[in-house]
């Protein structure tokens, strides 16, 4: 269970309240299907969980505690070879939340599990923080494939109108001449600091998702495909609070169990950091 967080077996959210009073419902993906390099994401759910539980309840910045705001923990949904049946089921359980007015925050998982998130809250903009663009039409003519699913949002999903991917520094070819087009801005690491959601968000639906190797592999190694030159864990802190507020739906990707518990850290605060910032926006 995620620390602060009410085992939904129990019946009641972290307020006290019945399972259609929870506010935050968090969903463990262990999708490790389709990484490449290096194999690991079906930890990942686990470890963020487990390198939660140091964290101080209080946050001084909102004045808030983690564990009075309605945040449940509904465990993990399995993983099976199947991965278009998965996101299927995956789908389906966050949707759930969302009728019940709650907020999914997934775990991964490989990054493919974001296309169910998006596909259950419907958002108008899709924002990533990644390394990668993930614009491939298939990757190892796998279209499920995680370094596709940026693709498979925008063309898929027909809520989606725009995809906003921050911290980028690597693509192929092909992924950057689909990057041109309209219905994507890219924000090189160089200007993530600089950069204002502004107007850009406003009155528009938004998911957020974080590829946690968007972070510079020297905070974070325990990821599959490591790319160097990257953000700095404040740079990722900064944008989950302007993004939080306005966000219909988050998930933490990528991290796998090839480290010491860097990553994961990273992960679950960053999920806090989300969770405090919706709460108070």
């Amino acid at each position: 269970m995620f620390p602060g967080a009410a085992d939904e077996r129990e019946g009641t959210d972290a307020a006290g309240n019945g399972r259609g009073g929870a506010n935050f419902v968090v969903v463990g993906a262990p999708l490790d299907a389709t990484t490449t390099f290096q194999p690991g994401t079906r930890f990942g759910p686990r470890r963020i969980r487990s390198f939660a539980e140091p964290f101080d309840d209080y946050d001084h910045r909102t004045d808030r505690r983690f564990s009075e705001l309605g945040v449940v923990d509904r465990g993990d949904v399995r993983a099976w070879d199947d991965v278009s049946e998965y996101l299927e089921y995956l789908t389906s359980t966050l949707r759930e939340a969302v009728w019940n007015d709650g907020v999914p925050l997934l775990l991964g998982g490989e990054h493919t599990v974001s296309l169910a998130g998006v596909r259950a809250t419907e958002p108008e903009v899709f924002v990533c923080l990644d390394a990668h663009l993930d614009l491939y039409d298939a990757y190892d003519g796998n279209p499920l494939s995680h370094a596709a699913v940026t693709r498979r949002i925008l063309e898929d999903v027909d809520s989606v109108d725009e995809a906003i991917i921050l911290g980028v520094r690597t693509g192929s070819e092909a992924e950057w001449e689909r990057a041109a087009a309209d219905d994507v801005t890219v924000v090189p690491p160089e200007e993530v600091a600089d950069w204002d959601p502004g107007d850009r968000l406003a009155d528009r639906e938004v998911y957020l998702s974080v590829d946690i190797d968007a972070a510079d592999p020297g905070y974070a190694p325990g990821t599959g495909t490591m790319e160097p030159f990257g953000l700095e864990p404040r740079e990722l802190r900064d944008v989950i609070r302007e993004v939080a507020p306005q966000a219909s739906g988050l998930d933490v990707v990528e991290v796998n169990d090839r480290d010491d518990g860097q990553a994961a850290a990273l992960a679950a605060k960053l999920v806090r950091e989300f969770v405090f910032s919706h709460a108070d926006g």
